[in-house]
């Protein structure tokens, strides 16, 4: 009986998880396109760029809307057996609460996981390739940049040509960088005979970026046909700052899980701080806790009986619990970014708090 139980919970809780998500996502999705419409009114973008861009970002905007999917979900199955009286006569039958939970908080967990080792990496994926199509066609900003194996690579777009820049270290507090080498280019018009041409290489020590320039030291020249001449200080002219730069490397969201591990430490070999990718990484993985403590959310609020009466109040109460927790998480994230307590700390205790403190409340319930 109780295998039967659990199962018919379990696709009771999966249907309406499967209703919630796909209303919200149409939501979401129209939202998005609405937004963008406002937000283009004065570029000429056709509609189906506009949905492409909407399509890109969704499965990111699932990702943080997931939570409160699978607390709805919750609720509308336990509110599915309160109504139809299935509750008080699994309640007679001596089953215990945590006996008909158990199955889904192993699917919501299970899920869970699967939404960080499938969904996780199809969305960071699409949400990098939506922030190059807004970058391009919505910011209009120039350059990029990107850390490798090997050292800091950025590239920046001028009126006149292109640059690319490569440095072994960097101090990205003051945007300093180290062993450095920059390539410069002529803009060509774009034709296969007309491409970007080489115009010099330039190697230098050190390169300081200040208001409207790189600033350069003990820096070596190299043009075509020419010889290489020594400048021990030279402006290289850029149109860039440090917040562009920064902001030019790639978001914890555009990473898939299973590379951010590397990444960070990419970041930190290369001079660049990989904390915020790091707290990333860890709230990813607190993620399935955060989805069984949404269900002992829905379960403190959603199983009581009709008769008794203050279901809407209830009905408040659980909704509100669940943006709190959104909020709570969110503040606590801040202070973990700025380091004002560990990233462990960070993201692990909202969920692990959320979870026991909906522990406790059944059991008090339960068993007095």
């Amino acid at each position: 009986m109780i295998r039967t139980l659990g199962a018919y919970v379990t696709r009771l809780f999966a249907f309406w998880l499967a209703g919630v998500l796909a209303a919200l996502a149409a939501i979401i999705f129209l939202l998005d396109t609405v937004e963008l419409v406002r937000r283009t009114q004065r570029i000429d973008l056709p509609l189906t760029t506009l949905l492409k861009l909407s399509s890109l970002k969704l499965p990111h905007l699932l990702m943080d809307i997931f939570p409160f999917a699978v607390l709805f979900a919750a609720m509308f199955c336990f509110w599915r057996l309160a109504r139809s009286q299935e509750l008080t006569v699994i309640r007679a039958a001596g089953v215990s609460v945590w006996r008909f939970l158990a199955p889904i908080l192993v699917l919501a967990i299970t899920v869970g996981a699967l939404r960080v080792a499938l969904l996780n990496p199809l969305a960071a994926t699409l949400y990098a390739r939506y922030e190059a199509l807004e970058t391009e066609l919505l910011r209009g900003r120039s350059g990029s940049s990107a850390v490798a194996q090997n050292g800091f690579w950025l590239r920046q777009a001028g009126a006149d040509g292109n640059a690319i820049i490569h440095a072994l270290r960097v101090v990205s507090s003051r945007m300093e960088l180290f062993d450095v080498v920059i390539w410069t280019f002529e803009r060509g018009d774009g034709t296969i005979d007309q491409g970007d041409r080489f115009v010099s290489r330039i190697d230098a020590g050190t390169a300081r970026l200040e208001d409207g320039a790189w600033i350069l030291t003990d820096a070596t020249v190299s043009q075509a046909d020419l010889a290489p001449r020594l400048e021990r200080t030279l402006r290289v002219p850029t149109d860039m700052t440090l917040a562009q730069i920064q902001d030019a490397f790639a978001a914890p969201e555009t990473i898939p899980i299973w590379e951010l591990p590397g990444f960070v430490q990419t970041l930190e070999r290369a001079g660049f701080s990989g904390h915020r990718h790091l707290l990333h990484l860890h709230r990813l993985l607190a993620s399935p806790l955060l989805l069984a403590a949404m269900v002992l959310i829905a379960a403190t609020v959603s199983l009581r009986p009709p008769r008794r009466g203050g279901v809407l109040v209830m009905t408040l109460l659980g909704l509100g619990a669940g943006f709190l927790l959104f909020f709570a998480s969110n503040l606590v994230a801040a202070l973990g970014l700025s380091r004002a307590i560990p990233v462990h700390l960070a993201a692990w205790s909202p969920a692990t708090i959320t979870a026991l403190l909906g522990a406790t409340i059944l059991f008090h319930q339960e068993d007095g």
